[in-house]
């Protein structure tokens, strides 16, 4: 049981309503003559739901018991994407629905971490930068420069990035997995 309505940060995990909440976005609000509020946005590990919620200061709220643990990105069929736990090898999966855009930056065999919620895998995190080849884009004219515009590429994920003109087919770039930007040549 946390106690102070400063401990709701950005990134926590709260039981609410029996379903493990991570915060998105919170806000401090503090009134003449009223007590000092929290607002937050808090999306639902299960489902992928998000709702608001506001919480007074002196109301307990419960922090989940949420563990990480190693897996290996599998493969990908039409509907879902499959994991490896490294320690004991289990496999499941996620519909690519939940995984939103997450589901671009997976690569057969990399590593990754998973979020487990009462012994079972709950959603997956994806570090912060990708290295992903660029199987097409329109080629590249002498003379591009860093500076001068961008141009569609897709990556072999089937992503589609915004890369500076001096990219071109086979390329290897780094894809921020949180934006979808591109970062640098790798």
């Amino acid at each position: 049981m946390a106690q102070s309505i400063t401990d709701l940060k950005v990134g926590v995990v709260l039981n609410h309503s029996n379903a493990p909440y991570q915060i998105i976005s919170n806000s401090f609000m503090r009134t003449a003559q009223r007590k000092p509020v929290m607002r937050t946005k808090l999306k639902n590990l299960m489902n992928g739901n998000v709702m608001e919620k506001t919480f007074i200061a002196g109301e307990s709220f419960e922090v989940a018991d949420v563990g990480r643990k190693t897996i290996q990105f599998l493969y990908k069929d039409s509907d879902n994407a499959y994991f490896m736990d490294s320690e004991n090898f289990d496999q499941f999966s996620f519909t690519l629905e939940s995984l939103g855009d997450m589901a671009n930056y997976l690569q057969d065999g990399k590593e990754m971490t998973a979020l487990m919620y009462e012994g079972r895998p709950i959603s997956i995190q994806l570090p912060p930068k990708v290295e992903l080849k660029v199987v097409e884009t329109t080629p590249g004219i002498k003379g591009d420069r860093a500076q001068s515009g961008t141009k569609i590429a897709i990556v072999e994920s089937g992503a589609s990035v915004n890369v500076p003109l001096f990219v071109n087919e086979g390329d290897m770039i780094r894809v921020n997995t949180e934006t979808g930007e591109y970062v640098e040549r790798a």
